[in-house]
């Protein structure tokens, strides 16, 4: 509590202060990898031009249909699974088929393929998410949306073993916002094997570069319950937090 004798200039300086030590912890989450950048998975594929995205679908044998979303470049909708691993809503299968929350852009379907041969080595056969499109609001027109708004990016929140087990982020990530995600003193607290596993798919498929941005619980408060996964077209950064 701040007595009425203290300045107030002084607290305002410390606020400023505060904001800016903020600003730096956030800034210094932004990483460019020690490798050649633009053979990352992430910086590739959102480089890649329509045409030249689908003729990799179809290369990888990609099960898909293609669909119309305002302000996505090339929407598709996963026909089938990705190396056995299934990205899907909690809706109801008849809903599941219309619903604009299962449209994502080519170029993340091609992320979230290489993303899927990651959870079959640790046995997940189902990925719950909330969304990938999220349509733009009237004001944006038809022009080319990012992240969500362009299906660009994955709310994953459910991991499902072919044992059963649920490794539900909400529950068992076990982070803490501003806490350091991956890499050597990261770590879930507490350090329980659900944890540890979530921990385990997240920290791989960072290090592979499979996306550019990825967001946990230990980002804000709003992302307390799913990882958020998203390709950014043209840059050459990647963040983590």
């Amino acid at each position: 509590m701040v007595s009425a004798k203290v300045p107030a200039k002084p607290v305002a300086t410390m606020k400023k202060k505060s904001r800016a030590s903020r600003t730096h912890a956030a800034q210094r989450r932004f990483v460019t990898p020690a490798v050649d950048v633009a053979q990352t998975p992430a910086v590739r594929y959102g480089q890649l031009g329509d045409a030249d995205c689908e003729a990799e679908l179809k290369a990888r044998k990609i099960a898909y249909t293609r669909e119309t979303a305002r302000g996505v470049r090339s929407p598709v909708r996963l026909g089938g699974p990705l190396h056995g691993v299934t990205f899907k809503t909690e809706l109801p299968d008849k809903q599941r088929a219309t619903t604009p929350w299962e449209i994502g852009d080519c170029r993340l379907v091609l992320a979230m393929d290489d993303f899927a041969s990651i959870l079959a080595t640790h046995d997940v056969v189902e990925v719950h998410h909330y969304s990938m499109y999220r349509a733009p609001g009237k004001r944006a027109g038809d022009r080319q949306g990012s992240q969500h708004n362009g299906a660009l990016a994955l709310d994953a929140a459910k991991f499902i073993t072919a044992a059963g087990t649920v490794l539900d982020v909400d529950k068992t990530f076990n982070g803490a916002i501003n806490a350091k995600t991956c890499g050597p003193g990261a770590g879930p607290r507490p350090a329980t094997a659900d944890a540890l596993a979530l921990r385990a798919i997240l920290c791989e498929t960072v290090a592979q570069h499979l996306f550019n941005v990825v967001l946990t619980p230990n980002f804000n408060r709003p992302h307390h319950n799913h990882f958020h996964l998203e390709v950014t077209a043209g840059v050459t950064w990647f963040l983590v937090h």
